[in-house]
């Protein structure tokens, strides 16, 4: 490790030893998991992982949180979250971010007394800023700290560190809760959800590691990482491809030739939306 990784490492742990009893948003995405095993290292007893589940987190995603957590010794609450109960967050606008994590939040604050912890922390980094993201308007709004973000951690930075810790979560792909692949408009149902999960989890099974599949009703318009792109495309493999994600209920299937990229569904977002959602939820 060199000098610059150990000196984030030591302001991360800096800053979490200033907090007491703290509970971690934890997902099982190398971004939480990191923060949750630092935290552990550093206050033992006195942090909690907590994971929320609903139908937007993967089962793949929440049985390998768990086994992170299991592995490592890591205190961990699965509590169950109603975003799906929200009518904002069901209708899906450039602010269901915002819900989904303010559910998220509340949730967390009404189990906090019971886990005899005071302070909740999240995953935020510092490249996080530089994308559309609600989602730290709510955390702002609990007093949800972030000291990955607050140390100076970006993701490379973060990965580096957990491989140099040898977590195994350190070259995990990115993640995102399911309802991100539905485009904005599209109401959340835990059917449309069902179909995301079906036919992401049949293109982990053809060997493709960093996908996703885009819910536009009957189209299911696929990313796939653009190192990966090659291999899809033969015609054998398309017609495998076409074959999974129609049995996960879509009509029709396409490729995004411009690969996988994070956020991708904001880019059809109209600006006054955007504003609006910003303004709506400004301090």
């Amino acid at each position: 490790m060199d000098a610059r990784l150990e000196q984030l490492r030591d302001a991360l742990r800096a800053q979490l030893k200033g907090y007491g009893q703290l509970a971690v948003a934890y997902s099982g995405g190398v971004d939480s998991a990191y923060l949750a095993w630092e935290a552990y290292q550093v206050l033992g007893d006195r942090m909690i992982a907590v994971i929320a589940d609903s139908p937007s987190l993967p089962r793949t995603h929440l049985a390998f949180a768990m086994e992170f957590a299991t592995q490592h010794g890591m205190p961990l609450r699965v509590v169950q979250t109603a975003e799906m109960e929200r009518p904002d967050y069901v209708r899906n606008d450039g602010a269901r971010c915002f819900h989904c994590k303010d559910e998220l939040f509340v949730t967390m604050e009404r189990v906090l007394p019971e886990l005899g912890m005071t302070t909740m922390a999240y995953g935020r980094n510092r490249d996080d800023s530089g994308d559309f993201r609600p989602g730290q308007k709510a955390a702002e709004q609990h007093h949800a700290v972030a000291p990955l973000n607050d140390a100076g951690l970006g993701k490379a930075e973060i990965r580096a560190l957990a491989q140099a810790a040898g977590l195994s979560v350190w070259d995990r792909p990115a993640s995102a809760c399911l309802s991100s692949r539905l485009e904005y408009g599209r109401p959340v149902t835990a059917e449309a959800l069902r179909q995301v999960e079906d036919a992401e989890d049949a293109l982990h099974a053809l060997g493709f590691r960093q996908v996703r599949v885009r819910h536009h009703g009957e189209l299911a318009r696929i990313e796939i990482e653009r190192g990966e792109l090659q291999q899809a495309l033969s015609l054998e493999m398309l017609d495998r491809v076409t074959q999974a994600v129609r049995a996960a209920g879509f009509t029709y299937v396409t490729l995004d030739t411009e690969g996988y990229r994070s956020g991708s569904m904001n880019a059809l977002l109209p600006v006054a939306s955007l504003l609006q959602a910003k303004a709506s939820h400004a301090a």
